[in-house]
């Protein structure tokens, strides 16, 4: 009987849930290879949702995916715990122990085999070793963490509602550290969302003079990362929200009353969320002699194969995949955005159908269509083309949010199919009719 060739993909997120699920469907139910997903999770989130889960505007279990049964409806194994070694001569990786929130040991430290290594785990928060961020800031990195700020969030206000005196300063203000999209988008999303729960009852919370939400940059504008109409454009947006904007503004410390500035200023904020910089997990750092950069991500060819072993591929978050210019120039760095992982599970899927017919493997090259951000109801705007014209198509309002809706449904139809995506879609139209606008639990 003839071996098949073992593929193991450790990350469960947009671009290792599509890569599976499409291998799945193919290699896997034809029997020509044996594809196993790792990851320390039991379910799915797309992860530029987790804003919306936070703020209280998308009830998460409506949107979550379990591994288990799309390993079942999609011809592949899945194995729950986090990797923590590697070893390239044996070909193994070892997961740890799988404890519930209980504590209790769910499964055993396992060993998992492979042919061809995936990682891609995606990218954790990067707080610069600023004090105080880990005991008193919230991250926004799983489902687990929006949950937990949403639930502080709701407790605060029903806590100021029923307290004999009256509202501290601070004691209802958020402040968000980090002005990138995640950043920008849940000040959107929280603007609408407090003003909604406090209209159910939590009449002694005056929404205008109690709650703010205040966005703090240390580069010289919010959204650094695009252009300057668009990030302009964006700040004009939140300024009519009411959202304050704080920019230049470098952060030396949260403390469980607030943010410190580095000039001395301090802000009153009993709710804090940590949303500046990203990193790759730090178990990634050298691992098995496979080479990283500062920031521990796996540094890749444009194979996507990892610089010191063929047998290993990386990709989005986690990797950092070389991006000519297209004009000879020196080129930079895939960026770290959903569509690149979109795109990169797409070509990887391609690059494994190679390898396994023993043809060389092709370069990947990464396409910019642009870039959206979401204000929520309130509007959407962006640039599209991106690096493909001399100049980028500024976009906003409702066409700017059919196309960033588009995003999420272009994941969901890569795991789900057409059929799946078309009935849950009516499905969600339907009970939003019957539910508060905002989740309130």
């Amino acid at each position: 009987m003839t071996k098949l060739h073992k593929i193991v993909v450790v990350g469960g997120g947009a671009g290792g849930l599509e890569l599976v699920t499409k291998l799945g469907d193919t290699l896997g139910k034809k029997e020509q290879a044996h594809i196993t997903l790792v990851d320390k999770n039991r379910t799915h989130i797309w992860k530029p949702k987790l804003h919306e889960i936070a703020s209280g505007s998308m009830d998460s279990g409506e949107h979550e995916l379990d591994y288990i049964a799309q390993a079942h409806w999609h011809h592949f194994q899945f194995r729950i715990g986090a990797m923590k070694a590697l070893d390239r001569v044996q070909k193994t990786i070892t997961l740890e122990s799988y404890f519930d929130e209980n504590g209790q040991q769910v499964t055993p430290e396992q060993v998992v085999d492979y042919d061809t290594l995936i990682i891609c785990v995606g990218s954790l928060s990067n707080d610069f070793g600023t004090p105080g961020v880990k005991e008193n800031a919230f991250l926004l990195e799983n489902q687990m963490d929006a949950k937990k700020f949403h639930a502080n969030l709701i407790n605060a206000c029903i806590r100021a509602h029923y307290q004999p005196e009256s509202i501290r300063a601070g004691q209802l203000h958020v402040a968000i550290i980090g002005a990138g999209a995640t950043g920008v988008e849940l000040a959107a999303q929280l603007h609408r969302s407090t003003r909604e729960l406090v209209s159910y009852g939590l009449d002694r919370i005056n929404p205008q003079k109690d709650i703010q939400v205040t966005v703090i940059e240390a580069a010289p504008r919010i959204l650094p990362a695009l252009t300057e109409d668009l990030s302009f454009a964006t700040q004009q947006l939140l300024h009519q929200l009411g959202v304050n904007v704080l920019t230049g503004a470098k952060v030396c410390e949260v403390n469980n009353k607030g943010v410190l500035f580095s000039d001395g200023g301090f802000l009153d904020s009993e709710l804090v969320v940590w949303a500046a910089g990203v990193k790759a997990a730090d178990y990634l750092k050298d691992i098995a002699g496979l080479e990283t950069n500062r920031l521990n991500q796996l540094v890749v060819l444009q194979t996507l194969q990892t610089t010191r072993d063929e047998n290993i591929f990386s990709f989005g978050d986690c990797s950092s995949c070389p991006w000519p210019s297209a004009n000879g120039g020196k080129g930079g760095f895939v960026p770290p955005r959903a569509q690149a992982a979109h795109q990169q599970a797409s070509h990887m899927y391609q690059q494994i159908k190679r390898r396994l017919a023993k043809k060389p493997l092709k370069p990947y090259q990464y396409k910019d269509f642009g870039s959206l951000v979401s204000l929520g109801k309130f509007s959407t705007v962006g640039s599209m083309m991106g690096g493909l014209i001399g100049n980028n198509l500024m976009v906003q309002g409702y066409f700017a949010k059919i196309m960033y809706l588009s995003l999420y449904k272009m994941h969901e139809l890569a795991i789900h199919g057409f059929s799946k995506v078309f009935l849950e879609t009516i499905a969600r139209l339907i009970t939003k009719r019957t539910e508060p606008l905002v989740k309130l639990h």
